[in-house]
């Protein structure tokens, strides 16, 4: 039964200009999907930039999605990324109530069982880091809560292949790889 609706992680390879994530996301809009996570950030080369974006999807509306970003101009590569071949990641950032040592310290105790970082300490607060998929974010996060989450903030998804699985494809060994290089 792989045609059930579930999260679906896209990794698009595009063009470092502006406008470009406007462009994207007007596509989701516009088929109408929404969108559950989105990171860009840029890549090794400075000219381009990749998305990772999470959506609840079939394989048909997948597919569909896949198929309408391949056809924008700014986009280089876009993949379905396999989760036993990938991996996934977000940053969360917790801002706990802590009004006296002995409650920072229980909440110390807490990140260090998720190897999370304390990022900032006042007299009244402490602020965690904690990078991990959504299981481990939403643990921390109910433990979190008997304490009093002050703010939360997350990055939303960010993904990579294991191993020798990558982005590739012949658009990106053209552009990403070759940009004004000669081939010898």
């Amino acid at each position: 039964m792989s045609d059930m609706v579930k999260r679906r992680t896209l990794s698009v390879l595009v063009s470092n200009t502006s406008g470009v994530l406007s462009q994207v996301s007007r596509l989701f809009s516009r088929k109408g999907y929404n969108i559950e996570s989105l990171a860009v950030g840029t890549t090794d080369d400075p000219d381009l930039s990749r998305i990772t974006i999470e959506v609840m999807g079939d394989d048909a509306s997948t597919q569909q999605i896949i198929n309408q970003l391949g056809k924008q101009f700014c986009v280089y590569s876009v993949q379905e990324l396999v989760p036993e071949h990938s991996i996934r990641r977000e940053l969360v950032m917790f801002k706990v109530r802590a009004e006296s040592a002995d409650v920072r310290n229980e909440i110390i105790q807490v990140a260090n069982i998720f190897r999370a970082s304390i990022i900032d300490v006042s007299v009244k607060s402490l602020t965690i880091a904690l990078i991990g998929d959504e299981t481990k974010a939403a643990a921390m996060q109910a433990l979190l809560e008997t304490f009093g989450i002050l703010e939360l903030v997350r990055t939303g998804m960010v993904a990579l292949e294991r191993g020798a699985y990558t982005i590739e494809d012949e658009s990106k060994e053209k552009t990403e790889f070759n940009l004004g290089k000669s081939v010898l």
